[in-house]
């Protein structure tokens, strides 16, 4: 069985694929790990691919020391299953390319747009060649709340939960409909600008944040929350089946 761990910026995820099938995931600390050693000894663990967008802690390092198995640390030079034209690739977050790399094992031969809502939202095209051509970063939900406040001197700090109006009928209100429908808008917006070039395009939404779309649009979006951990499972088979 495969252990895949994912450390993001406020959480860890950890999960068990058996082949490419997920049979558990979990939510960790990203400081701590504590919940590991838990899973190891539930599950006959035979390989793991650690990715991290974080600085390890000295706890976390410790963890991932004590696995009785190698760890395949994925960074800018760990063999992919598609072809990555970044010209950048030692800055390129993981997770937006083991995003791609989940969303092409399932769909291999199209053109896809990934789009992950997480704590900014990232825009990455594969195309149906399995060549990665790059992506944007735009802020996320709650980085857009955060800046209205923190750089205005009056606005208040809203959240998305509450009254949602088309249009605001005072601050709060006003905030959350222009926060929403701009995300809403902006998304909307690369889905149709990309089917335009890419009539046949699929369209993959993952990440903690979830948005309504007009009709036309959703019937060609995916929704698939692991992604991101179904890539990185795709990408330490790989791995392993070139040894």
């Amino acid at each position: 069985m495969n252990l895949i761990i994912d450390i993001g910026n406020t959480v860890a995820k950890v999960a068990v694929f058996d082949n490419a099938s997920m049979v558990e995931v979990m939510y960790d600390s990203n400081l701590t790990l504590e919940h590991l050693p838990d899973v190891c000894r539930k599950f006959p663990i035979e390989k793991t691919i650690v990715a991290t967008v974080i600085d390890l802690s000295k706890q976390v390092l410790e963890q991932l020391a004590k696995l009785p198995i190698p760890v395949l640390w994925l960074d800018e030079k760990t063999p992919l299953p598609v072809e990555n034209l970044y010209e950048t690739p030692q800055t390129l977050g993981y997770d937006r390319m083991a995003a791609v790399v989940g969303a092409n094992e399932q769909f291999p031969g199209k053109n896809l747009l990934v789009i992950d809502a997480g704590t900014c939202i990232t825009y990455e095209f594969i195309d149906s060649e399995g060549r990665y051509h790059g992506g944007n970063i735009s802020p996320g939900l709650q980085m857009r709340f955060k800046a209205l406040h923190q750089f205005t001197g009056r606005l208040p700090q809203v959240t998305n939960e509450g009254r949602r109006l088309p249009m605001g009928k005072d601050t709060e209100t006003a905030i959350r409909a222009g926060v929403l429908k701009g995300i809403e808008y902006e998304i909307t917006g690369y889905i149709m600008t990309m089917k335009h070039k890419y009539a046949e395009l699929l369209v993959f939404l993952t990440g903690g944040d979830d948005f309504s779309f007009d009709t036309n649009v959703k019937s060609i979006i995916f929704a698939d929350r692991f992604l991101v951990l179904k890539g990185l499972n795709r990408i330490l088979n790989y791995n392993n089946d070139r040894i």
